[in-house]
């Protein structure tokens, strides 16, 4: 790697928008793919997104967007994935003679990737040939929103290599964003997931009309169950109060810009799944990412049932109110 690699980041949400303000903030360059050429040159003549956080005046002079994904591929070292995880596949399978196998790869996407059942930072490394040790995961507590606002907010990267999780570090720290290093990158990846979950299922019994207090049991049963999930797919030592993974569940289950927990409001409140997501008009992780850890969670026979409820939800037809009243019997 060399002393000033170049960091580019793929995607065109709020997510990506919020990243490359962040990087921004410290870099000369950042590269930037967004699939849509309409959307490519609004930012370059208007100077920000039409579509996401369209508020942030982002510095184009610094930019290099542009909708071709090889030739963002070719002027980066460093890639940071902003794709939603469902459509990971789809976005990259227009370009079958990408090369990977040379760069450093840092997920920021928060999902599994669809029939594979991989997080991210896996999925990369058995299709693609990228290194473990030149692969990362940014996750923790922070929504694009509030990076818009630039309100303080905390990150964490985790690597099996400390000098990525340094590079990555310098390159997004400033004055409202703080960053923590983690070589647990397993572990935080498969949190970010599951946290969107929760998410839902806390959005759920938000449009049911429960209150704070069945929240904060809710919550609560969510925690143990994500600890167990993590340590029963990857055992090592790791504290679960850290940012990384509980910081992460708290802001994504109770935050007014959480859209997991829109997305789950709507259907406490009787939207089909469809519906909502078309109104929401943005991805929620936690509906593709349901599916995939029911399979993983069934086939590790892990106790879950505030996962396993918003499951039986999403994808077996079984009713809101009866499955939430359901669940109340079960946790405490």
């Amino acid at each position: 790697m060399s002393t000033a690699p170049k960091i580019a980041v793929i995607g065109g949400g709020s997510w990506a928008t919020a990243l490359v303000k962040i990087l921004c903030e410290q870099l000369d360059y950042v590269g930037w793919w967004i699939r849509s050429k309409e959307q490519v040159d609004h930012i370059r003549m208007y100077h920000h997104n039409p579509r996401y956080l369209s508020s942030v005046e982002l510095p184009t002079e610094l930019i290099d967007v542009h909708d071709d994904l090889e030739h963002i591929v070719s002027e980066a070292d460093v890639l940071i994935f902003a794709i939603p995880s469902a459509f990971l596949k789809s976005s990259l399978s227009a370009y079958p003679d990408l090369d990977l196998s040379q760069k450093t790869v840092v997920s920021a996407i928060k999902g599994i990737v669809p029939d594979d059942r991989l997080i991210v930072g896996e999925y990369f490394h058995r299709h693609y040939s990228v290194p473990m040790d030149r692969i990362g995961v940014v996750t923790g507590p922070c929504h694009a929103e509030e990076v818009a606002l630039e309100r303080l907010s905390y990150l964490t990267v985790a690597s099996e290599s400390e000098s990525l999780c340094q590079l990555i570090s310098r390159s997004m720290e400033c004055d409202y964003i703080r960053m923590e290093q983690s070589d647990d990158i397993y572990g935080t990846e498969y949190a970010a997931v599951l946290k969107n979950v929760y998410a839902v299922a806390a959005g759920i019994c938000h449009g049911l009309g429960y209150g704070d207090n069945f929240q904060a049991v809710l919550v609560s049963n969510a925690v143990r169950e994500l600890k167990r999930f993590i340590k029963n797919v990857h055992p090592i030592k790791r504290d679960i109060t850290d940012s990384a993974y509980l910081g992460d569940l708290l802001v994504t289950t109770y935050s007014q810009f959480s859209r997991n927990r829109l997305f789950g409001n709507m259907i406490g409140k009787g939207y089909t799944i469809r519906s909502a997501q078309m109104e929401m008009n943005m991805v929620a992780e936690g509906y593709y990412a349901s599916r995939l850890v029911e399979m993983i969670r069934s086939d590790k026979d892990i106790k879950m049932p505030v996962a396993r409820a918003v499951h039986r939800i999403l994808y077996e037809g079984k009713g809101p109110r009866k499955t939430i009243a359901a669940l109340a019997q079960k946790i405490h």
